[in-house]
């Protein structure tokens, strides 16, 4: 049982050929190797079960590209492995990009966190006026 957990490698990428070449090299060498989500946004069935992959294998392999960040998904598939770090090996790859970018959140990488903020923004924006619409009591402080 605990060679077969140390066997297992999961990949947390936003699609790219090296990722695809990684998983096939790994694969061929006889490695249980399990994809995230490869950057596509899903609801809480498909986290539910890319948790259990990375709960399931010895080894994380995060390929950091330009457009990593991007996906809230990668991001949260990068808090569930920081998470289990402590358990398992986590090895991160820059792929075209600078660990310092990754690390200071700036150039691209910081450009892409700016859009998830205005987009979370939006959203909160959005909301108060669509309350705000739609009536109720209305309580003011005596002057």
């Amino acid at each position: 049982m605990a060679s077969e957990f140390k066997s297992q490698v999961f990949l947390s990428f936003k699609g790219n050929t090296f990722a695809d070449h990684l998983y096939e090299a790994l694969a061929g060498a006889g490695f249980v190797t399990l994809r995230g989500g490869d950057g596509n946004e899903g609801g809480e069935e498909i986290k539910l079960k890319l948790q259990k992959g990375v709960e399931k294998s010895g080894i994380s392999i995060i390929i950091f590209s330009n457009d990593y960040v991007s996906s809230s998904l990668c991001l949260d598939e990068l808090v569930m492995i920081l998470n289990c770090s402590k358990r398992r090996s986590v090895l991160p790859i820059f792929y075209h990009v600078d660990p310092s970018d990754v690390r200071k959140q700036k150039g691209r990488i910081g450009e892409a966190f700016d859009r998830h903020e205005e987009a979370k923004v939006r959203k909160w924006k959005e909301a108060l006026k669509q309350v705000a619409d739609l009536g109720g009591m209305v309580l003011l402080a005596d002057g």
